[in-house]
């Protein structure tokens, strides 16, 4: 029964298994001895299984999966007491941040349904959202600073597969989905490690050729944007595989398409509007038009979602100010899919883009070796917040402009100029 059960899957089975390679061997890098921390929703079952296969083959101590449930996770919002929402599992946080601090790894897989919390109470959700950011500090700053290595992947849910999807049955949609994730993944055919390889070397020649331009800021022009986002006084273009504070290489977001660094979070100036939705705890928030005074959100609305979106930019000081600015061609593989996939990891990888909130402090030169007081003052912005929206298209033309005030052009009609 079982068996006949796997054949029939709409999700390819060997294609899935190289998908779990992958995040073992160019997502995380694993080392022999190091212990792994996975989180995953429980329907991810498959998928997590052959991770683990993947990582004791790679000599792993030992595997630590924790599931969520969908279930579960409204039952809280249905049933559970107003003051429970305030609070969050901070024991639980605080032990991961340990675990990373002694060398352990860490891997997410993502696939629960997007919309989940869309008919839920809008202001539940932002106060357990603030309260989990709040208690996931400890472990967040040890993923955001590199201190370890770290890898988001995803799994196709029935749930989620009907999000992008919503004509097909659900059997179809899974299918749909599943082989959207595995080609925007690389891992579509045989030569995954191989086409892994080749892909990070483009990615590091982009990074080698913007840290050599050295960029006072980057100007954005195209439909509804007028865009000036200075960039932090000494930033490190940041893109495909990257080197952790414990010495692995690893690839932290699978798929990846994108550069980025961290901007000035007081040189930012001027008004864009985004170019594709951005679904954020069961909210679509779309058409966003914002504009920058001297770094902060001064104004903000959008056609859908706009009350959500005030939340999140009052949720702290630095929710107002950028953390990172990104490039993504417009000819990139997800964009080119023509699908939302109402999920940031694949999204963010259509467009260029930026995000709102804390910054990553790798992305200075000596990084590793700044305080978060140095960080700062160089501009690096902090928050609880870290969410990336598009502002990129076809038409966007972008320039960097040089410590003399001159001009090289970076992307013209949403592709690379160079």
């Amino acid at each position: 029964m079982t068996d006949q059960r796997i054949t029939s899957t709409p999700i390819d089975p060997v294609k899935l298994d190289r998908l779990a390679e992958v995040a073992v061997k160019v997502g995380l890098g694993l080392r022999p001895g190091q212990d792994l921390l996975l989180t995953a929703p429980a329907i991810a079952l498959p998928l997590v299984r052959r991770i683990a296969v993947h990582a004791y083959k790679a000599g792993v101590g030992i595997v630590t999966p924790i599931l969520s449930d969908e279930e579960m996770t409204l039952a809280r919002y249905r049933h559970g007491h107003d003051n429970s929402f305030d609070r969050a599992a901070g024991w639980l946080y605080e032990g991961m941040a340990k675990a990373f601090a002694d060398n352990t790894a860490r891997l997410a897989i993502v696939g629960d349904n997007p919309m989940l919390l869309s008919g839920e109470d809008p202001s539940k959700v932002a106060r357990a959202s603030k309260a989990n950011s709040m208690a996931y500090q400890p472990a967040l700053e040890k993923i955001v600073n590199f201190d370890t290595n770290w890898n988001i992947i995803a799994y196709p849910s029935p749930s989620w597969a009907k999000q992008v999807f919503p004509n097909d049955s659900e059997e179809v949609a899974i299918g749909k989905l599943a082989d959207a994730i595995f080609a925007a993944s690389r891992v579509d055919r045989e030569d995954a490690m191989a086409n892994w390889a080749s892909h990070n070397a483009v990615l590091r020649e982009r990074t080698n050729w913007l840290n050599g331009q050295r960029f006072r800021a980057l100007q954005y022009a195209g439909p509804g944007v007028d865009l000036t986002i200075g960039l932090a006084d000494g930033h490190e273009w940041e893109g495909g595989a990257s080197l952790s504070k414990n010495g692995i290489s690893c690839n932290a977001n699978i798929p990846t398409e994108e550069v980025f660094t961290t901007p000035h979070c007081r040189r930012v100036y001027g008004h864009v509007v985004s170019s594709k939705p951005l679904s954020y705890q069961g909210t679509l928030i779309d058409n966003i038009a914002v504009r920058f005074e001297d770094g902060r959100i001064v104004d903000a609305k959008a056609s859908r979602g706009a009350e959500v979106l005030n939340k999140v930019l009052d949720t702290d000081e630095g929710a107002r100010r950028l953390g990172e600015v990104a490039l993504v061609p417009h000819s990139s593989p997800i964009s080119q899919s023509g699908l939302l996939f109402y999920n940031t990891l694949f999204d963010e990888n259509a467009a260029s883009h930026i995000a709102l909130g804390q910054c990553y402090s790798k992305c200075f030169v000596n990084g590793s070796q700044l305080t978060p007081q140095q960080i700062a003052a160089q501009g690096g912005n902090q928050s609880l917040i870290h969410i990336d929206w598009m502002i990129g298209s076809a038409e966007t033309d972008i320039d960097g402009i040089l410590a003399d005030g001159s001009k090289v052009p970076v992307f013209r009609k949403g592709e690379w100029a160079k």
